[in-house]
């Protein structure tokens, strides 16, 4: 039922984008999916692979997620979950889906532990699609405060026991001056709207406070 369930809801999604439609197909989970041909698989002899899963799990991922994307009429926006076991994000399933997907949101639960919501890690979430969406102005703003918020992670260490000597990497400085501005723009509340174009204007401003880096 977990298996064929994820291949009934995509062809609904699919024969609405015939129709012209542009759909979005959320499933909860791949994680759920791979394991139930995980059980099939083993159960008519297939050998184990990959942290035991058979190598048909991974070529049922390929089938399912590509058939997600735009037609010559209509589209299929797929989001897909996947429950990492021990927060090892390099696991396979995991792996597996971030080959095949156009990008991924990595979910940190020590975000969610500390009140910051939406717990995204930024610096673990990628988009292939982002240059066919945003603008090259929009691209560098981005890049810059990922470049900023990079240098903090990698001096954490050093600033949580007062190591860390002020003026010694300016991109280290401007994360740490502007730590509660950073926070604030990537936080957002249940009911707090955040349009685009104003969530732009945001990012300008909070980028260019910080100076030239």
């Amino acid at each position: 039922m977990r298996l064929r369930s994820a291949f009934v809801a995509t062809r609904i999604a699919e024969h609405f984008r015939g129709e012209g439609a542009d759909v979005v197909l959320m499933m909860d989970s791949l994680t759920r999916v791979a394991m139930a041909q995980r059980e099939i698989g083993l159960s008519v002899g297939e050998p184990p692979a990959t942290r035991g899963y058979p190598p048909s799990t991974f070529s049922l991922l390929a089938q399912l997620l590509e058939r997600a994307g735009t037609a010559a009429r209509g589209s299929v926006t797929g989001i897909y979950t996947v429950l990492v076991d021990g927060d090892d994000h390099n696991e396979p399933i995991a792996d597996a889906a971030r080959s095949i997907l156009d990008g991924h949101v990595v979910l940190d639960r020590r975000l969610a532990v500390s009140g910051h919501f939406p717990s995204i890690d930024t610096l673990a979430s990628v988009s292939r699609v982002a240059n066919r969406v945003t603008t090259r102005e929009q691209r560098d703003l981005a890049v810059r405060l990922r470049r900023v918020m990079a240098a903090r992670r990698d001096a954490q260490d050093l600033v949580d026991v007062g190591a860390y000597v002020s003026g010694s990497n300016p991109l280290v400085d401007a994360a740490l001056t502007h730590a509660k501005a950073i926070d604030a723009f990537l936080q957002q509340g249940l009911d707090e709207p955040a349009p685009t174009a104003a969530s732009w204007q945001h990012l300008q401003s909070l980028v260019l406070a910080m100076g030239d880096l």
